[in-house]
C-alpha cells in the first residue's frame, strides 16, 4: 500500500506495527528534514500517520511541556491530541488528514481538515478498518464492484462526490469530518461547523479587514525548510496571493493558442511585483496522453480538463521547489463566478420550462433551456453540476439507472434555506464542488509530482471572516461582476488594465479537439455501449463529451 503512494513522500519510509495494527507513511520532508520528523510517529500509546501543515504549530508547542524530539509539527500535533482528544482540531490552523491509534483504549481516529485540502479514503473490513491517502492504495485489498449510482453521480458533478467513492465499500471522508473506530463500531461526525451568519459591516471596514487578514495568512503558509514557489494565472487571485509575499518564485504555464494563454498577463504582474519568474508552454497538448494519464492519477472518473494543465505546472514547478502556494478559493470566498450575478435558480418560465422539455436532451439548447427550466435548488444543481439529470436518464442504460434515484442528494445535504440566495450559493460551492472537484484536481496534479500546494485563500480564518461578509458587497448584478470589494483593493497594487481582463480559466480546448477527433468519441461511445452502460450514440458536439471519453478511459484501465 504505501509503495502505490510513494509519489506522495519519495523522501522516506516508515513502518510501526503491533498486534492487531498496521501503519505505513511516505514522506515529503518540508518540515524538520532530519530523521527526527519520520513517521509513523510515537508517543506513549499513540501512533500517528499524518500528511499535511500546521501553521501555527510554534504557537502550539510553546503551550505544550517538553523534552521534544523534533523541531516539526508532527510531534506537535501527536501531543496536543494526547492532551485534548478531539477537541485538538478546532485548534489547528492549516490543512491535515490524519489517521492515530491509541494502542491504550484500541481507538482509531480519522480526521481531515476543515475545506478538505488533503484527502482520506477509508475501507471497512469484516476484521477491521483500512485508510490511507488515496485509493490506489486501498485496492490492494481487492477491487471491490463499481457502485453504480457513483457513475450517475460522476455525469452530473464531473466528479464522485462524499462520502462515495466508485466502489462500493470504498468511502471517502468528507471535508471538516472526523471518523473513530472502536472494536468494529464506527462514527462519523462533522467537527467544523462555521457560523454563516452576515455581520454588518460597510465596504470600507471590510476591505481594511480584509487587508489584515490576508497580510497575516498569506506569508504564514510560506511556512517550510525547503524551497517554495507561487503559481501564478492571469487571474486576480494568484495575483493577490503574490502580492502579499516579498518577491516570491513564479510559475506560470501558457498555451500556444494565444487567446487561451495567460501568460503574458502573468509576466506583467510578475514584472510589476518584481517576483523571480518562471514560465512554460504547453505548445501542442497531448488529448490522448492526458486521458491515459487520468485513471492512474485519479483512481476514478475525473472530468475536468484542468487537470492536465495543473499537471504540466505542477510538473514544471517541482523542478525548482518542492511548496507552491495556489489562488484556489478565491471564486468561492469572493463570490467570483458568473453564476452568483446571473440569478441562477430563479430564471424559470413557462418558455423555458416547454423548450426544456421539446428540446433533445443531448443538444446544446436543450441543456440549456434544462439550466434555466429549474427553480430552488433544482435551479442550482442544473446550473453548478457537469450534466442535468435529464442529460444521464437519456445516456444511461436501464441497469445503471436505480428507481427513484435522489439526483440532488450531494447538494440537498449542504442547502441552507435559512440563508440569502447569494450567501446560500456560496456556502453550497464551498461544501461542494470545491472539496470533491477543485482541491481533489489539484491534489492529485500536485502530488503526482511530489509537489505540495498550499492555498492560502482556504485558510479557515479567511473562509470564516468571508461567511460574514454580505455578497451583497461583493457582486454587482447590473456590471455583472463579483470580488467588488478585493478589486478595490488590488486595482491600485496591480498593473493598469489587470483587473479588466476577462476571465479564461485553465482549461484545455477538449471540444475543438473532439470535433477534430470524432473517431475517438465513436469508438469510447461503443465501449461503453457494448459493456451496457451507454444507451445510445453521442454526436461530437456534445458539450460534455470529455466526461465520456474519461468515463471510458477508467474502465478500460480499472474497472
Amino acid at each position: 500500500m504505501a509503495q502505490l503512494l510513494r509519489h506522495r513522500g519519495p523522501d522516506g519510509e516508515g513502518v510501526h506495527a503491533e498486534p492487531g495494527v498496521a501503519l505505513a507513511h511516505r514522506r515529503l520532508a518540508i518540515l524538520d528534514l532530519s530523521d527526527a520528523g519520520r513517521q509513523p510517529m510515537l508517543h506513549g500509546s499513540l501512533a500517528i500517520t499524518y500528511n499535511g501543515e500546521l501553521y501555527n504549530h510554534e504557537t502550539l508547542r510553546r503551550e505544550l511541556p517538553g523534552p521534544w524530539r523534533s523541531s516539526g509539527d508532527t510531534e506537535v500535533l501527536l501531543r496536543l491530541l494526547e492532551r485534548d482528544g478531539e477537541r485538538a482540531l478546532a485548534r489547528l490552523t492549516g490543512m491535515f488528514a490524519f489517521g492515530l491509534w491509541n494502542g491504550a483504549d484500541r481507538t482509531l481516529l480519522l480526521a481531515r481538515d476543515r475545506l478538505g485540502i488533503k484527502p482520506l479514503y477509508y475501507r471497512l473490513m469484516p476484521d477491521g478498518i483500512a485508510f490511507a491517502s488515496e485509493l490506489k492504495a486501498l485496492l490492494v485489498l481487492g477491487r471491490p464492484e463499481i457502485d453504480r449510482g457513483a457513475v450517475r453521480d460522476y455525469l452530473l458533478h464531473g466528479y464522485v462526490p462524499a462520502p462515495k467513492s466508485i466502489y462500493r465499500g470504498i468511502a471517502k471522508l468528507p471535508a471538516g469530518h472526523r471518523l473513530t473506530w472502536q472494536d468494529g463500531k464506527v462514527s462519523v461526525e462533522r467537527w467544523w461547523r462555521p457560523a454563516a451568519g452576515l455581520i454588518a459591516r460597510d465596504a470600507a471596514t471590510t476591505q481594511g479587514e480584509l487587508d489584515a487578514l490576508l497580510r497575516e495568512i498569506v506569508p504564514e503558509h510560506t511556512l517550510s525548510d525547503v524551497p517554495v514557489g507561487v503559481f501564478l494565472s492571469g487571474g486576480l487571485d494568484s495575483a493577490l496571493t503574490t502580492y502579499y509575499l516579498h518577491r516570491p518564485h513564479t510559475f506560470t504555464l501558457g498555451f500556444e493558442h494565444e487567446g487561451r494563454s495567460e501568460a503574458a498577463a502573468a509576466r506583467r504582474v510578475a514584472e510589476h511585483l518584481q517576483t523571480r519568474h518562471s514560465e512554460t508552454t504547453a505548445r501542442s497538448t497531448d488529448f490522448a496522453e492526458a486521458l491515459e494519464a487520468m485513471p492512474s492519477l485519479f483512481d476514478e472518473p475525473f472530468g475536468d480538463s484542468a487537470a492536465w494543465s495543473n499537471y504540466l505546472i505542477a510538473g514544471f514547478a517541482r523542478r525548482e521547489v518542492t511548496v507552491a502556494l495556489s489562488g484556489e478559493g478565491g471564486d468561492e470566498i469572493f463570490c467570483g463566478y458568473r453564476r452568483y450575478w446571473s440569478r441562477i435558480g430563479e430564471r424559470s418560465n413557462a418558455l423555458n420550462r416547454l423548450l426544456a422539455a421539446c428540446l433533445p436532451p443531448l443538444s446544446r439548447l436543450g441543456q440549456s433551456m434544462q439550466r434555466r427550466a429549474y427553480a430552488g435548488l433544482p435551479g442550482f444543481a442544473a446550473a453548478l453540476g457537469a450534466m442535468t439529470p435529464v442529460q444521464v436518464d437519456a445516456l444511461l442504460t436501464p441497469q445503471w439507472r436505480e428507481a427513484d434515484y435522489d439526483h440532488l442528494w450531494f447538494y440537498r445535504s449542504h442547502w441552507r434555506e435559512d440563508l440569502p440566495p447569494l450567501a446560500r450559493l456560496r456556502w453550497l460551492d464551498l461544501n461542494t464542488d470545491l472539496a470533491e472537484g477543485l482541491l481533489t484536481k489539484v491534489d492529485r496534479t500536485s502530488m503526482a509530482h511530489s509537489l505540495e500546494v498550499r492555498p492560502p485563500l482556504l485558510d479557515h480564518r479567511l473562509v470564516e471572516f468571508m461567511l460574514s461578509v454580505d455578497p451583497a458587497l461583493l457582486v454587482d448584478e447590473r456590471a455583472r461582476q463579483g470580488k467588488l470589494i478585493v478589486r478595490r483593493l488590488m486595482e491600485p497594487r496591480l498593473p493598469p488594465g489587470h483587473l479588466r481582463r476577462p476571465k479564461s480559466g485553465f482549461g484545455l480546448p477538449v471540444h475543438r479537439w473532439i470535433r477534430s477527433n470524432p473517431q475517438r468519441l465513436r469508438d469510447a461511445v461503443a465501449r461503453l455501449r457494448e459493456r451496457g452502460v451507454i444507451a445510445r450514440p453521442v454526436s461530437s458536439e456534445f458539450r460534455r463529451a470529455w466526461s465520456l471519453l474519461v468515463l471510458d478511459r477508467w474502465m478500460s484501465a480499472c474497472a
